[in-house]
């Protein structure tokens, strides 16, 4: 625009030059005009004194007028030119303050504009916020609805009680039960399955009726989180234990007995430790080899059913678990559990005959708190069970063993003289040790194909692992120099539960066991040990003799049926109806059980196998804790 501007300015002064040669230009501007009639009214002055004047003066002063005028209009046109360019230099400024107010106008439209979209960005986030902010009000309204009608359901009826870190749960129930059994055994709720009278004992052929309460149990659990250790403790009662003064005549008041007391540690890799009371290793379980998973039969009697394989007593156990149970797991398990010999039998022909050099138990002392009407073994060490278990999502199978140590103090027999019927001994004066190492194996496994069947297996064998079953038949006898020596043992127990409908369990059980006959000759020609064939049972089928009893009211035993228990079987089917199962009030339920149980004993002189029978109806109206 300069250049344009100063190439103006130059075209201009040409003109003008231009102009001033030609006098005659009548396109001349305003300005020129006026400088002509200044001309002329100074040439009129001039004429008045051109006489006075040369023609050489008149001529310079003619120019010089000339030159004046051309100066003249020269310094019109430069004022014009400046006119011009201020004109111009203000219509520059003028546009460039319009450019900067129009592009100022235009930045001011564009942050409108996107002051504009931010706005409605802004509100539609804040109506989206708000929408937001209505829909979680809402949820968070239920969620608060929610929250207080569970805390109120916590605090009004919790599932547990809380001390401290611990979490408390309570379990139990409370039951009304009774039995009939068609030949008496004079017992409560439970049966003494080795005691089912022969046919010539007066029990064998009187029925009896027992009502109970005796079986009400109360237990908690409680458990707390240590870091990466789990705590638990349990513990459990029910009320069939004997006191001196427990009687069935008015007040019914029978003790409170112990049935499990233990502490366990848990870390989160599968180990865990549990000591106290509980039930042995060599008892089924549901779940690895946890306490508290243990698969019981699911009847009334308190003695359960022959065949299943339990004790519940001190002991430590460890285990590991690998793997789950979805996908399958492993746990091996070891126990050193309270060793006894239970039911020791050593018979004879002639009493007499059996020697009394020996002992391995004693009488308990009450200062010792033991019972003083029951004899306790004098043990060199516990019994060692160990077991795997393998969980599948329908399955589990256990394999285990057991390790026994049955130790015995004798006099060692100098001489053996006399008949069977009378004979005589003569007894070293220094007593000796003598320990015999036995044991056995047990095998169990439970299968659920689907909601409505449960199959399970129980089979164990050994020697001396009579304690283990159910009938605690003899696990021990003697031999003929006064050691002590295990017998045999079989037992086993086979289960079908079903579900048919969520309040109905129908099930059916068959158990047996089994004491192998264990036999020495003496020196002078007499059977002594377990199941001797020299046994009188002659009388075991009589009629029951009359009674003679010093007691009144007392029974005879049988007479001439001597010979121990060679087996038990039973038979059990029943079912269980859940009246109530409410989650908060707890459940309600009834049940029936019919038990056929068949005793055999082994043959004695007579060669006979004597046998006893027993049929038991039981029933039980249960209230368990929700």
């Amino acid at each position: 625009m300069k250049k344009q501007l100063q190439a103006a300015i130059a075209a201009v002064l040409v003109l003008g030059t231009l102009s001033l040669h030609a006098q005659t230009d009548s396109t001349a501007p305003a300005t020129t005009a006026m400088m002509a009639k200044k001309t002329t009214k100074k040439a009129k002055v001039v004429k008045t004194k051109v006489a006075e004047e040369t023609k050489e003066e008149i001529a310079i002063r003619e120019l010089k007028a000339k030159m004046e005028a051309q100066q003249s209009q020269i310094d019109a046109l430069k004022q014009e030119n400046a006119a011009k360019e201020a004109a111009l230099s203000a219509a520059q400024t003028s546009a460039a303050t319009a450019q900067s107010q129009a592009a100022a106008a235009a930045s001011q439209a564009q942050a409108a504009t996107d002051a504009a979209q931010a706005q409605a960005a802004a509100t539609a986030a804040v109506k989206s916020d708000v929408n937001d902010l209505k829909v979680a009000n809402t949820g968070l309204a239920t969620t608060i609805s929610d929250t207080k009608k569970d805390l109120n359901e916590k605090i009004d009826s919790p599932s547990a009680l809380h001390y401290k870190g611990i979490t408390i749960t309570p379990n139990g129930f409370l039951a009304f039960e009774n039995v009939w059994r068609e030949r008496s055994v004079n017992s409560d709720i439970n049966t003494p399955f080795n005691s089912i009278p022969v046919p010539s004992a007066n029990q064998g052929h009187v029925s009896e009726l027992n009502f109970s309460g005796r079986q009400s149990r109360i237990g908690a659990l409680f458990t707390g989180n240590a870091n990466n250790v789990k705590l638990s403790g349990y513990y459990e009662v029910d009320f069939l234990g004997v006191g001196t003064t427990s009687n069935a005549n008015q007040s019914n008041s029978y003790a409170m007995r112990q049935r499990q007391v233990w502490g366990q540690a848990a870390l989160t890799n599968g180990f865990t430790i549990t000591g106290g009371q509980m039930w042995s290793l060599a008892a089924q379980n549901k779940k690895g080899t946890d306490a508290l998973t243990e698969r019981m039969p699911n009847n009334i009697d308190a003695q359960y059913i022959v065949g299943f394989s339990w004790v519940r007593q001190p002991g430590v156990r460890i285990q590991q678990r690998w793997g789950d149970v979805k996908t399958g797991a492993f746990t091996a398990a070891m126990s050193l559990e309270q060793s006894q010999i239970t039911n020791f039998t050593a018979t004879s022909s002639v009493s007499a005959a059996v020697p009394t050099n020996f002992y391995f138990a004693g009488t308990g002392t009450g200062g010792g708190l033991f019972n003083n009407t029951t004899t306790y073994t004098n043990n060199v060490a516990p019994d060692v069970l160990v077991k795997g278990a393998f969980d599948m999502s329908k399955a589990h199978v256990e394999i285990g063993g057991i390790a026994r140590f049955m130790r015995a103090y004798y006099y060692p027999i100098l001489t053996a003289a006399g008949t069977a019927a009378a004979p005589t001994y003569t007894y070293s004066t220094s007593s000796v040790s003598n320990t015999k190492s036995v044991g056995g194996v047990f095998a169990n496994a439970s299968v659920t194909p689907n909601k409505y069947f449960d199959l399970s297996v129980q089979a164990m064998a050994g020697q001396g692992v009579g304690r283990y079953g159910n009938s605690q038949l003899a696990d021990a006898t003697i031999r003929t120099d006064g050691t002590l020596e295990p017998i045999r043992n079989y037992h086993g127990l086979f289960s079908l539960e079903t579900h048919p409908t969520p309040k109905l369990d129908v099930y059916g059980y068959y158990g047996g066991e089994y004491a192998q006959r264990t036999v020495y000759t003496t020196a002078q020609g007499d059977q002594i040990g377990y199941g001797s064939y020299s046994l009188n049972d002659a009388g075991c089928y009589a009629l029951p003799a009359v009674t003679t009893s010093s007691t009144a009211g007392s029974p005879n035993a049988p007479a001439s049926c001597a010979s121990p228990t060679r087996y038990i079987q039973e038979g059990m089917f029943g079912f269980t109806y859940r009246l109530i199962n409410n989650p908060k009030a707890g459940r309600l339920q009834y049940g029936v059980n019919y038990q056929l149980v068949n005793r055999g004993l082994w043959s004695g002189s007579t060669s006979i196998n004597a046998r006893a029978q027993d049929s038991m109806v039981l029933t039980s109206l249960r209230y368990y804790l929700p």
